[in-house]
């Protein structure tokens, strides 16, 4: 199964809005083929290993980092192409709870006369696929709260200047993490602060071919023309709270969405906007910021996932900025606490990572 997970591992990034899985058809003790979910409308990973073990398949096994699927979609279901393989068993990490699918697919698969088994590696496959298992259970995006900061918890001096704060090895890490999104979210101050491009990039620097959606939170529209995020590839929506005429057709004409999400504060209603988000079939979002953005999505408890990144570095003063701001805890007991933590050192970095 770790072999099957590594291959569900490759897809990360190129299945939205299908999960990622990855397959592997092993025979007298040897991988006689393997695969991955390859683009929407195309193969799904168990489709593909089968493929490549032809003959191979039958009285083989198979092991699978989710659940086949028992349904028809872009593609036939996966259960009836394992049937036909005749394949003997299936080892499947964790059942997907996808409604069309959630047991169904094991069932079938059974009913065949194959055996089945579930839960090898379950926590890893569940943890590949978070942002589809929460949206096909609740309908809403999975959002990862992300930032980089110094010991002392700055994300800029006092001045403004934040480039860079971490080294290259953890702003790759950063980096690679847009490639994996639907969406990228950003408040309007970090536009008009740092005006970032906010590509998904390669390992050479390179925009990706497929960019995830930009996502800029400007309550009162002040998101200015000649941004440079309205120059690099890739689709940008603008979520204001105001109405205006002018606005929108500025923005329009810089090719932008824009979309009009009023609360009673006059700010962005980020619940509306994350609930847009999943009708427009984005399962993960990436907020980088700043601070404001970040502190109202804790506040409201819209995040599912904090990835820090925490650099040697002091910068103290009592102007510089912080990555999260908004009401906070008025009490330590009241504090947001992660749990599931791990840490892992990038040259001289820290990532953390955790889950309120």
């Amino acid at each position: 199964m770790a072999r099957a997970l590594e291959q569900a591992r490759q897809a990360l990034g190129k299945t939205s809005p299908n999960p990622a899985v990855g397959a592997l058809v092993v025979k007298n003790g040897a991988i006689v083929g393997k695969g991955h979910t390859q683009a929407p409308g195309q193969a799904h990973a168990e489709v593909v290993a089968l493929a490549q073990a032809s003959v191979n398949a039958e009285g083989a096994v198979l092991y699978t980092t989710l659940e086949p699927c028992c349904h028809y979609g872009r593609t036939p279901p996966c259960t009836r192409t394992i049937v036909s393989a005749r394949i003997a068993e299936v080892h499947i990490a964790t059942l997907d709870p996808n409604p069309l699918v959630n047991g169904q697919g094991r069932k079938e698969l059974e009913e065949a006369g194959i055996r089945t088994f579930v839960g090898e590696r379950q926590a890893e496959a569940q943890e590949l696929n978070e942002a589809y298992f929460k949206f096909v259970t609740t309908g809403q995006p999975f959002v990862t709260a992300k930032f980089a900061a110094s010991l002392d918890g700055k994300i800029a001096t006092a001045s403004g200047e934040s480039q860079w704060i971490t080294g290259m090895e953890a702003r790759r890490r950063a980096n690679s993490l847009r490639g994996l999104c639907d969406g990228l979210m950003v408040g309007v101050n970090t536009v008009l602060r740092d005006d970032p491009l906010l590509t998904a990039r390669d390992e050479d620097d390179r925009p990706l071919n497929v960019q995830p959606l930009r996502i800029v939170v400007d309550s009162r529209g002040r998101t200015p023309s000649r941004a440079r995020l309205f120059q690099s590839p890739g689709k940008v929506l603008i979520a204001t709270a105001v109405n205006d005429t002018a606005l929108v057709e500025r923005l329009l004409r810089l090719s932008a969405q824009v979309e009009a999400f009023p609360s009673e504060d006059g700010r962005v209603d980020l619940r509306a906007l994350l609930e847009f988000l999943g009708r427009q079939h984005l399962y993960s979002i990436l907020a980088e910021g700043g601070g404001t953005l970040l502190g109202s999505l804790l506040d409201m408890q819209l995040v599912d996932k904090v990835v820090a990144f925490i650099a040697p570095l002091i910068i103290g003063g009592q102007g510089s900025l912080t990555p999260v701001e908004g009401r906070g805890a008025d009490r330590l007991a009241n504090a947001l606490r992660l749990k599931r933590v791990r840490v892992e050192h990038l040259g001289d970095d820290l990532m953390i990572v955790g889950y309120p």
